[in-house]
């Protein structure tokens, strides 16, 4: 593996936290959850309590672990749905909180690994990534493809949502929805959620790996807007090794771009990874989710990492 990285200077450090945007949609009032099964609050703090920040000191890195933070000050009474759309201040007042930790790690040198959680913190972590590099490029290891749009949702969850908010895909109209103009009078940041958002992501610099339960709606923003997306079929017909290669060559041709890898844990198929809120059969191998991430440090270009969605062991 690479033993230099392009832009996390020498000693190396991981930033790492725990953000649970979920624990507000989740703890708080579990019937109205964006995660169905119960444990995705507290799955990630699992990991940092079975070893992992010591297991990342092992490696060679030095390791500032910023906390387990849950946000608990917000309530679901005071974020009522705009239409469909579910807590749409809660998430986005966290996922700035969140993109604003994320862009100061990554101007401080270090590399930012935040554990979650709900994929909508990705409105966040990418979004702080993509302010202090805004050539960086994108891989998104999903079952999900997570890029629906306010018109098309049919659930209202903003953890399927986050990409076309990275990317700029809502209307102004589908955003003037979500504002409350009493909100807005009394605190313009909370009455116009995801107002903060510079919506930096290009097409051509994201790539999935692992989509296998995609929405309809979502098949035809990806097909309109030409998004490189590699299923399940294309590793079983390919193997991980050569997707990888062409997952690079398309995102990152010349191989000097940052990346934002952002892994969600129900890429792996469930019988090797039981422990996210969304599993869906015929996933990866635990072999194939690891070269994925081999792969991406090899190229030295690693500037952020997101482990999303995991729940406690049983």
């Amino acid at each position: 593996m690479a033993s230099t990285l392009k832009f996390i200077p020498e000693p190396r450090t991981v930033a790492c936290d725990v953000e649970l945007i979920d624990y507000i949609s989740n703890a708080l009032d579990r019937r109205l959850s964006f995660q169905p099964r119960a444990g995705v609050d507290t799955g990630p703090i699992s990991l940092v309590e079975a070893g992992l920040i010591q297991q990342i000191k092992d490696l060679g890195w030095n390791v500032e672990f910023g906390g387990h933070h849950q946000f608990e000050e917000i309530t679901v009474d005071q974020d009522p749905p705009a239409g469909i759309v579910k807590r749409p201040r809660l998430v986005s007042r966290v996922s700035k909180e969140v993109a604003t930790v994320i862009h100061d790690h990554i101007k401080a040198g270090k590399l930012p690994v935040t554990l979650g959680g709900d994929h909508s913190l990705a409105l966040g972590t990418v979004g702080g990534t993509f302010a202090a590099y805004p050539d960086a490029c994108l891989i998104w290891v999903d079952a999900h493809a997570d890029i629906n749009t306010i018109a098309s949702t049919q659930s209202g969850n903003l953890h399927g949502m986050p990409v076309s908010f990275l990317m700029g895909l809502n209307s102004q109209q589908d955003l003037s929805t979500m504002q409350s103009p009493a909100a807005v009078a009394q605190n313009p940041e909370e009455g116009a959620p995801f107002a903060w958002i510079v919506p930096r992501l290009d097409p051509s610099r994201l790539v999935y790996i692992g989509l296998r339960d995609v929405d309809a709606g979502e098949k035809k923003i990806i097909k309109e807007n030409k998004i490189k997306a590699f299923s399940m079929h294309e590793v079983d017909k390919y193997g991980i090794g050569k997707v990888m290669e062409m997952a690079l060559d398309h995102v990152n041709p010349n191989r000097d771009r940052p990346i934002h890898l952002s892994f969600d844990v129900d890429a792996l198929d469930p019988s090797v990874a039981p422990s996210t809120g969304t599993p869906v059969r015929g996933g990866l191998t635990f072999r194939e989710g690891h070269y994925i991430c081999e792969a991406v440090f090899e190229t030295g270009l690693l500037v952020a990492l997101d482990i999303m969605v995991r729940l406690p062991p049983a």
